[in-house]
């Protein structure tokens, strides 16, 4: 029965978010307040509906409803309760549902806390929310539909692939499709701002806050994912720029681009229509996502579905969606004012060379990750496009960005001072220029590269600090004056200097793993013994483990260094019998910020006793991989927290309804 309510709330939800798009729009069309407020109150009801429908599916989970046919395919009795719980939106029928739970849930929030948007705007971006959760939820209702009964329920399910039975997956999609489905958000204020013909400071204020949340949710997933892929997948990385991977960065990169140009349009008024595109831009990166991994297009362990049917809807709904804001853009984009001009050195300009070398990274990333697919289905050669590719043509656009960064902030607006500039970020620039040196100097074997990378992390957060010490007057005024400055920093400020500083610790972290990374491989009897560095590792032995829904040989392994006892990791082989599927644990010993990574491989036997493949890696500073985003993703979060950017201009800047 409760399976029965969630499927008529899904539908239910449907009818209301047409409802939402229809009431909004007449509302605007006829000036109605009573109209639009129905539309408002339509959002509403549509997200506590889709929350229902979310509500009874997770009931089917954790129950083990075997009768429908989502809980059969994903979900198994013996599977531990967080793996239920996670199975939801573990399947391609659970993430569409998640995804309207998110679409509709921004919709709400936008109805609920758009109190001093201008009342034409708030209605058009309502209908714009109604019009994308009605699509998308008649996709899910009519082509994916998790709540489908099976004719004769089974005993027993297939359970959830093992490699997403993991904590960090767990919570991985939340954070995602937060990300992802915020920018629709983003999306119908730039839709509105078309149909309006507004786009000034004041919809540029109102449009980064929630470009900030969706940035900073989006930032947290895919380290999550980041993370899962390091630990769970055994082979010992973190990034490989898969085609899904893509498909999630391509978005974040949009957004940055977006967080910066927003900010050119509402201190200065400029560069109106290049924002609107990105907000359009940065959703539409987010369909295409969600296309690549249902479609079959892609063959991934990230990949949901493999059904080449649904792909087609999805990549109609991209190209109506996309389509039709792309022929409002190119339609209504003469209409925007042109905003202020300014000089080749200012903060414009830099924000300008910032997006533009952000945009043209998007594009490498779309290439990379679209050209194999276009070229298998033209000629039917598969090629692979991996890491060489993106080293050598993302890479120089990013570290472009990042010397350039720090220089940003310290320009004036309208015209700066280059030379000002210089002398202000001379400290930054040796402090880097040493780190890089004394890494190169110290660190065996002497590698220029990795240990240049180490500089450009230092100078990403020397060049915040330096911005700080500006900010406050550092050793030009009185201490006291400083404290005075340092205290009174806007939060958006702050948000602004962590973000900078996540990026360089991540930088750092990442060019350090890269570029000293050690790994070992050997096939050890138990007793036999495997250098990794300085690491020397002993297999003691193999023992069995009866897990909740596995089985598993579990090595048990002592790591020494110089002769001391530093841990002892435990790797597993497991095996899941309810799909007949067989992963590796991996034992991770933490040693500071590096890692001793150690995976156990297949069983070999021969003439003598069996063997084991043993693999370890040494991942040195490895931790600042995830710390970076994670401290990017709090800057991004404490600059929503500040109250001027929450409030936006207030009503002294909207418009009668």
């Amino acid at each position: 029965m409760i399976v029965e309510f969630g499927s008529f709330a899904l539908v239910l939800a449907l009818c209301l978010s047409l409802a939402q798009a229809g009431f909004s729009a007449v509302g605007r069309w006829r000036r109605s307040a009573l109209l639009a407020g129905a539309g408002e109150g339509s959002a509403l009801a549509a997200f506590l509906a889709v929350a229902l429908a979310f509500a009874a599916l997770m009931h089917a989970f954790i129950t083990s409803d075997f009768s429908v046919a989502n809980v059969a395919a994903n979900s198994h009795t013996e599977k531990p309760l967080i793996y239920k719980i996670a199975g939801t939106w573990g399947s391609h029928e659970g993430s569409m549902l998640l995804w309207c739970l998110a679409l509709t849930g921004f919709g709400s929030a936008v109805a609920g806390l758009g109190r001093d948007l201008p009342k034409g705007l708030k209605a058009l971006t309502v209908m714009t929310q109604g019009a994308l959760g009605s699509v998308f939820l008649a996709y899910t209702v009519l082509a994916s539909n998790p709540f489908v009964r099976l004719y004769q329920a089974p005993v027993e399910g297939r359970s959830l692939n093992p490699l997403l039975q993991d904590p960090a997956l767990a919570v991985h999609p939340p954070f995602l499709y937060a990300g992802y489905v915020g920018m629709s958000v983003v999306f119908s204020f730039a839709v509105a701002a078309l149909i309006e013909g507004r786009v000034d400071a004041a919809w540029a204020r109102w449009v980064r806050p929630w470009t900030l949340a969706a940035w900073s949710m989006l930032t947290m997933g895919i380290m999550m994912g980041a993370f899962w892929a390091y630990y769970e997948l055994g082979w010992g990385g973190w990034w490989f720029w898969d085609p899904v991977e893509n498909a999630s960065f391509m978005p974040w990169l949009i957004a940055t681009a977006l967080l910066h140009s927003a900010i050119v349009t509402e201190k200065r008024g400029a560069l109106s229509g290049w924002t609107v595109f990105l907000a359009i831009a940065a959703f539409t990166f987010s369909m295409l996502g969600a296309f690549l991994v249902r479609s079959g297009v892609l063959t991934s362990v990230h990949a949901f579905a493999v059904d080449p049917t649904r792909g087609a809807l999805l990549l109609g709904i991209l190209a109506v969606t996309a389509g039709s804001a792309f022929s409002l853009f190119a339609w209504r984009a003469p209409v925007l004012a042109p905003g202020g001009v300014f000089a080749p050195i200012s903060r414009e300009s830099a924000l300008v060379l910032n997006n533009i070398l952000l945009a043209a990274a998007t594009m490498t990333v779309l290439m990379g990750t679209l050209y194999p697919l276009i070229r298998e289905a033209a000629t039917g050669e598969p090629i692979s496009v991996g890491p060489p590719f993106f080293n050598l043509t993302f890479t120089p656009l990013m570290v472009a960005l990042m010397i350039l960064l720090p220089a940003g902030p310290l320009l004036s607006w309208k015209r700066g001072d280059a030379r000002g500039v210089y002398q202000r970020l001379i400290v930054a620039a040796v402090a880097a220029g040493c780190l890089g040196l004394l890494v190169f100097a110290l660190v065996s074997p002497h590698k220029a590269l990795a240990s240049a990378g180490l500089g450009l992390g230092g100078w990403l957060i020397a060049g915040a600090l330096v911005e700080v010490a500006e900010r406050t007057r550092l050793l030009k005024v009185s201490a006291a004056e400083t404290w005075r400055r340092l205290t009174g920093l806007p939060r958006g400020s702050w948000g602004m200097t962590l973000a900078h500083v996540g990026l360089g610790i991540f930088v750092i972290g990442a060019c350090f793993e890269t570029g000293w990374r050690i790994e070992a491989a050997e096939t050890l009897p138990q007793g036999g013994r495997i250098q990794v560095g300085a690491y020397e590792l002993t297999l003691d032995r193999i023992v069995a483990v009866d897990g909740p829904n596995f089985d598993a040989e579990r090595g048990l392994i002592t790591a020494r260094k110089s002769g001391v006892e530093i841990c002892r990791p435990m790797p597993e082989r497991r095996f899941y019998p309810a799909g007949g599927q067989t992963t590796s644990e991996v034992a991770i010993c933490t040693r500071g910020m590096s890692h001793l990574y150690v995976v156990l491989g297949e069983r070999r036997t021969g003439p003598g006793a069996p063997v084991w493949l043993v693999r370890a890696y040494w991942n040195p500073l490895a931790l600042l991989i995830f710390l970076g985003p994670v401290v990017m993703a709090l800057g991004g979060l404490l600059s929503l927290s500040d109250r001027r950017l929450r409030l936006g201009v207030g009503k002294r800047s909207g418009e009668a309804a």
